[in-house]
């Protein structure tokens, strides 16, 4: 089997309310990958807010695409070599790694496709299922929007909910997350996220007001560049610290993991380079007994955390129109059911790509 064609566009997708408060649209970054075998992987990487596709794309299409023409696809791990080591001068991050992402992406595709076998099987299944937890609460969220959305996760079987912490009053992010706490009651467990908006001394004070309220995690908070920050804070506060979702290789995480930085780790696979990638950080993560839980495309993230024994959690913000792929993963009873068909299951809808194709 021979790549034969790789063809990227930009879509721009508006989201709706709430968060389209703070964020009216996303962006993807597709690229589907051809071979002479007529199987065809899709890849596609997230940009939130929708910044940096076009120069996503163009590094995409100019800078890796050619080195993969003519090559076989099972090859997958020479190929993210191949990419990986291609630009030396060029920081392997940003992107770069969105780029080599959305064509790892795809290239597992086609090898589950070849298989016949969904990619969490592929790599060997722990489960068929993942939980998952609904987020959102952000800063433009009236109490009223932020309490409305949780309760609508949860009316969709969600166990788990996580909003930001980003008023400059810890007292009022506090009271913020009470107010959540009551109205979802004591059968959803909260996380809540800084988002690299603190310093440690900051992280410090915010973190004595919210310790007693049972919450699973305190995500990201410090600059996500800022590795031992981030180790005095989870050293320094009673509940347990995440991150991960801005750091794009396993050697990042070796680090933040011999720091003991945090507790659960949340790659990205948009960003940390793809699956290829992302299920070398979770094997790290479980040597260590860290657990794993994918920073948001969820749809994509089950088929990793189905194949990891440390997987946890998978991200759901629930911003998808209903016709951009054509079939979402299912949820039941608070999980969600990992697409069962080969490859990682995801495929754009047939008018989706031309409605919203940018350019």
């Amino acid at each position: 089997m021979k790549i034969t064609g790789i063809d990227s566009a930009v879509l721009r997708i508006p989201t709706r309310k709430p968060i389209a408060l703070d964020f009216p649209h996303h962006s993807l970054v597709i690229a589907h990958v051809r071979t002479d075998e007529g199987v065809t992987g899709l890849g596609y990487t997230l940009a939130f807010g929708g910044g940096g596709v076009e120069s996503t794309q163009a590094y995409l299409d100019t800078r890796l695409a050619p080195l993969l023409m003519g090559q076989d696809p099972l090859l997958v791990e020479r190929l993210w070599e191949r990419m990986y080591r291609a630009d030396r001068g060029i920081k392997r991050q940003g992107v770069a790694a969105y780029a080599l992402s959305a064509l790892d992406i795809a290239l597992w595709d086609i090898v589950g496709k070849a298989a016949g076998l969904p990619l969490y099987k592929l790599w060997g299944a722990v489960t068929d299922r993942v939980a998952a937890y609904g987020s959102g609460g952000w800063p433009s969220y009236s109490l009223d929007d932020m309490i409305g959305e949780a309760q609508a996760y949860v009316a969709r079987g969600c166990r788990y909910y996580k909003m930001k912490i980003h008023d400059p009053d810890p007292r009022a992010n506090r009271a913020r997350v009470m107010a959540v706490k009551k109205a979802v009651g004591d059968g959803v467990r909260l996380m809540v996220d800084v988002n690299q908006k603190l310093d440690v001394l900051g992280n410090f004070r915010q973190a004595r007001l919210l310790e007693d309220l049972d919450l699973v995690w305190y995500e990201e908070p410090v600059l996500a560049d800022d590795l031992a920050a981030c180790a005095e804070v989870a050293r320094g506060i009673n509940i347990p610290v995440a991150t991960g979702e801005n750091n794009y290789t396993r050697f990042e995480f070796r680090d933040l993991i011999e720091r003991g930085a945090a507790r659960y780790l949340m790659p990205d696979l948009c960003r940390a380079n793809g699956f290829s990638e992302t299920l070398k950080i979770g094997r790290l993560a479980a040597a260590h007994q860290l657990a794993v839980s994918p920073h948001v495309v969820h749809e994509l993230s089950l088929q990793v955390a189905g194949a990891l024994s440390n997987g946890f959690l998978v991200e759901w913000i629930d911003w998808v129109p209903e016709d951009l792929f054509v079939e979402m993963p299912v949820m039941q009873g608070g999980d969600f059911l990992i697409p069962d068909r080969p490859g990682h299951g995801m495929a754009l809808a047939a008018a989706a790509e031309r409605k919203y194709c940018v350019g």
